[in-house]
């Protein structure tokens, strides 16, 4: 019985085996970042994050001037104020400083989910675009090179970027 498995086996991989290597697969490549470096939607988004960063930097350092005002006035009139008044100023500049902590790291999240949202048509563009060429071209399979997760193409992978890049009209 195993002996006859064992011919079964071996006479559908001799049948089979010329059929599988008949296929012309096709395999592709690209270097996402490279792509990504050229595109102008990719500019435009970094200029608007880059004013939206400047805008929330003038805000932090009108903070940041507040509190050396407060602060220095606390520092120089601080023995001629009783220990009341002492005390009200000082919960002040910490109140002020945790305000200024607390837009800061607000507006870190707020950077970094406009950054998300500005890039992500970006992204799905070259996704798209790439998927198109690839299904244009009969490619099985297109390899992203940025962030050395193929470790290594053969000379018969093509390089995808000149095609993309003609697509997307760059």
């Amino acid at each position: 019985m195993k002996n006859a498995l064992k011919l079964l086996f071996i006479s559908a991989l001799l049948v089979a085996g010329p059929v599988l290597m008949a296929q012309d697969y096709k395999f592709g490549h690209i270097n996402s970042s490279q792509l990504l470096r050229i595109m102008p939607e990719r500019e435009q988004a970094q200029k608007k994050l880059q004013e939206e960063i400047q805008s929330l930097s003038e805000t932090l350092d009108e903070l940041q001037v507040e509190y050396n005002k407060k602060l220095q006035a606390y520092v120089e009139a601080q023995e001629n104020l009783s220990n009341t008044v002492r005390q009200l100023r000082e919960s002040e500049l910490r109140e002020l400083q945790n305000r200024m902590q607390q837009f800061q790291a607000t507006a870190q999240e707020d950077i970094q989910q406009r950054e998300i949202e500005l890039m992500q048509p970006i992204f799905e563009k070259i996704e798209n675009t790439i998927a198109e060429v690839a299904r244009e071209r009969g490619y099985i399979y297109v390899f992203d090179l940025d962030g050395n997760s193929v470790l290594y193409f053969s000379d018969d992978s093509e390089d995808v970027f000149p095609f993309v890049r003609e697509k997307m009209g760059i």
